[in-house]
């Protein structure tokens, strides 16, 4: 067969309009918002550019979506009306995810009470988070803008509800690298029923070069697996092995600049630094048992009371960013019994977690985030003992980190549908995050495809009230 030069050049995709575009996107590519010595280490601890008054984070994402009319947010007058339909002006263009506008009011499950010196209200489930409550904040006017779980999963996490996005994580360990040496700048831990709706993009690092990548570790004695060298290959053999190997990936780097290549120069070291570091971290039996008490854990059982002792240990050791997704909170059914045993399982060692890092001195300069993806509609699904998605209101806490202590922001009305005062979009509490560790939201940025993205994308407002 005979192919003429033309045919080629306009059939193949390669004429010189192809070419040049090509080399244009190349060059965009390679083009890192990171300088050379940023590329052969990625992760190199960075300073942000504002005055931080946080340098770490812990994210304790309730997966499912827990019932805000349960445990934080009491509603006399939903009580009052139980069992009445909600009147039409409140739900008149409303949609929800599976009821329909017949479903009738349901009154709170639990009692309420008022705990320590800010008189915050919580519900009789929380004892445990009753004990700090003067160390925390409660945010009770969060909104998104999605009701279903993986897309508003993915909004709460990446701040998009469209996936292949970075995540907070990722941002924050893009801005920031990491102190440790021996360990993922950003480590996720799962525990609960299932994986979460949203799946790994929930900590990913989108368009990002995947080195910020969330690191899952197993729960219980062995968080990585497959940390002994296999038989014949001694210490020396596997040095010299990777050796070669990075010497080989950094002329490659060097050479076309992709930060791909820098990312497994950075696995393989990592993963040969975690034989060493992996093992010590995840051997609870130096800690006191009065700590293992106080979280609830049991050294070798996987429990989200030790993922949050992880969690402390991970952070103590310069790990960035650590991320737990508990997966249990959808109560469209079984609502008494299951919010009970999620609240048994998870409520003492999130406070022994906001304790622990206090008397070790680490809240004072991290993060403490808990809350899941949306709220649960004040009018119930599944008999009387469930509630759908809401997106209109929901409830989050923090600690620490330049947080204000013992503050209870926003109000919703008296059935727990709207916001009615100081409105926190998801867009605004990553703004106010990102703050706190010291960047203008607005500024930093991953230039992809020939934008400059962003956590908020093109919305978010720092809410100051929440600012110490």
């Amino acid at each position: 067969m005979q192919v003429s030069r033309r045919w080629f050049f306009r059939d193949c995709g390669v004429g010189l309009g192809a070419i040049a575009l090509g080399q244009l996107l190349q060059a965009e590519a390679l083009a890192a918002p990171q300088s050379s010595s940023a590329l052969r280490d990625p992760l190199a601890p960075k300073k942000p550019p504002l005055a931080a008054k946080a340098k770490r984070v812990v994210y304790l994402f309730m997966a499912g979506a827990p019932s805000h009319l349960e445990l934080f947010d009491y509603k006399p007058q939903l009580a009052r009306y139980n069992g009445t339909l909600p009147p039409q002006e409140l739900i008149a263009g409303y949609r929800a995810a599976f009821i329909g506008h017949d479903a009738k009011l349901l009154g709170p499950k639990f009692k309420f009470a008022r705990h320590g010196k800010c008189g915050a209200e919580l519900s009789e489930l929380l004892p445990g988070l009753s004990g700090v409550v003067d160390e925390i904040a409660i945010v009770k006017s969060l909104m998104t803008d999605a009701f279903n779980h993986a897309p508003a999963q993915i909004l709460m996490n990446t701040g998009s509800q469209q996936f292949g996005r970075p995540s907070f994580g990722a941002w924050a360990t893009y801005g920031l690298g990491s102190e440790s040496r021996d360990l993922p700048g950003f480590v996720v831990l799962n525990s609960g029923k299932k994986g979460t709706s949203g799946g790994n993009s929930n900590f990913g690092s989108g368009f990002m070069p995947t080195v910020y990548n969330g690191v899952p570790f197993r729960s219980g004695a062995e968080p990585v697996l497959y940390l002994s060298n296999p038989r014949g290959v001694d210490s020396a053999v596997q040095r010299d092995t990777l050796d070669a190997v990075k010497n080989l990936d950094q002329q490659r780097l060097d050479l076309v600049g992709d930060p791909e290549i820098a990312t497994r120069i950075n696995s393989f070291e990592m993963a040969y630094r975690m034989q060493a570091s992996a093992p010590e971290l995840s051997d609870f039996s130096k800690e006191p048992k009065t700590i293992l008490d106080m979280y609830g854990a049991e050294p070798g059982k996987p429990s989200f009371a030790s993922n949050c002792l992880m969690a402390r240990r991970l952070l103590e050791r310069g790990v960035r960013f650590v991320q737990l997704f508990h997966e249990a909170w959808d109560q469209h059914g079984n609502l008494t019994k299951d919010l009970t045993q999620n609240c048994k399982d998870t409520d003492r060692a999130s406070a022994a977690l906001v304790r622990d890092l206090q008397q070790r001195g680490l809240l004072d300069d991290t993060i403490v985030l808990w809350g899941g993806e949306f709220g649960r509609t004040p009018m119930a699904q599944g008999g009387n003992d469930g509630r759908d998605h809401h997106p209109n209101a929901f409830t989050y806490w923090m600690a620490g980190g330049g947080i204000k202590p013992g503050l209870s922001l926003g109000r919703t009305d008296d059935f727990g549908f709207n916001v009615v005062e100081d409105r926190v979009h998801v867009h605004d509490l990553h703004a106010t995050l990102l703050h706190l560790l010291g960047f203008d939201h607005t500024k930093l940025t991953y230039r992809f495809q020939g934008r400059d993205f962003r956590l908020t994308d093109v919305a978010g407002t720092v809410v100051k009230k929440l600012l110490s």
